[in-house]
């Protein structure tokens, strides 16, 4: 039976991750400093990832999944592995600068992206430090994560708008693109990595189509059986005061990834999951004041 450890294990990816594996009768150890519910059937290995010690001697992993933040991060765990045999490193697209011709690549340069700032550049730093160390380990680099256990507020965002019979607040025409990846397809393209090994370790993960925020907005109503109506707000409006997206817009080539894994989550399947979900776990994600700056300004 294969052992698996993974950093986190409380929060959304890694909490899922951690329970999808679980599910699949694996051995599954979850590093972290045990402030929040761990999830069921995982092994707690309680230590910060900083101040390791001697929390991961004499254990082999047969596969590390980490979703380190920093290149200092990936150093520690490195140091404190007794020995592992595949390492699996959650990035983020966010380490690719705004200016990146579209769609884009794998190859492209890494850079600053204005809109993620430090996340984005401590990603490439982690990324750096891994591959030095581990040139055999995998890097993914997947768009807006989505699905049950997301804590960030978006799609739980427009379902409590849609639960409210509110009026829905669209930045600009609403042909704005975004780009996403339920997490369990993340979980089975970590599933054929370890089955296949391919020689390619750099991977950008998502749908292959993106989809306009009029036309996501609408599909969330539609999963909470809502019917929507929207005002399109033209103001000069940082669009994160109320609406949970920056105004910016992406498209990874996800080619490399559909070369391995044809098939992927349709998104109403996917955003009705995550519906489901949030209906039970409310207190689970970190709402923002959106309703209060609407009330307020529109």
């Amino acid at each position: 039976m294969k052992r698996f450890l993974i950093t986190g294990g409380t929060v959304f990816v890694s909490r899922y991750i951690a329970e999808y594996y679980v599910s699949k009768g694996y051995d599954v150890y979850v590093l972290n400093r045990n402030t929040k519910e761990q999830s069921k059937g995982v092994k707690l290995i309680q230590a910060d990832r900083h101040h390791l010690g001697n929390a991961l001697r004499n254990t082999h992993f047969d596969v590390v999944i980490d979703t380190a933040y920093t290149g200092n991060d990936i150093a520690l765990l490195l140091d404190a592995l007794d020995g592992y045999e595949d390492y699996i490193f959650i990035s983020s697209s966010a380490v690719y600068p705004e200016y990146s011709p579209q769609p884009i690549k794998e190859e492209a340069p890494l850079a600053i992206n204005k809109f993620w700032g430090e996340y984005g550049t401590r990603k490439i730093d982690a990324e750096a430090v891994l591959l030095k160390r581990n040139p055999n380990a995998y890097i993914l680099r997947p768009p807006y994560l989505y699905g049950p256990m997301n804590n960030v507020y978006r799609e739980a965002f427009v379902f409590d708008c849609a639960m409210k019979n509110r009026t829905f607040y669209l930045p600009q025409n609403g042909d704005m693109k975004l780009q996403f990846f339920h997490i369990g397809d993340l979980c089975k393209f970590i599933d054929i990595l370890l089955d296949n090994k391919p020689s390619r370790h750099v991977f950008n993960v998502g749908n292959q189509t993106t989809v306009s925020v009029h036309d996501w907005v609408k599909i969330c109503y539609q999963v909470v059986g809502a019917q929507l109506e929207c005002v399109n707000v033209y103001k000069d409006i940082e669009q994160r005061n109320y609406f949970s997206f920056y105004n910016y817009e992406y498209d990874l080539d996800v080619t490399k990834q559909y070369e391995l894994m044809q098939e992927v989550k349709p998104l109403y399947e996917g955003l009705q999951e995550a519906f489901d979900w949030y209906r039970n776990h409310p207190d689970k994600v970190n709402k923002k004041p959106f309703f209060e700056f609407i009330d307020k300004n529109f």
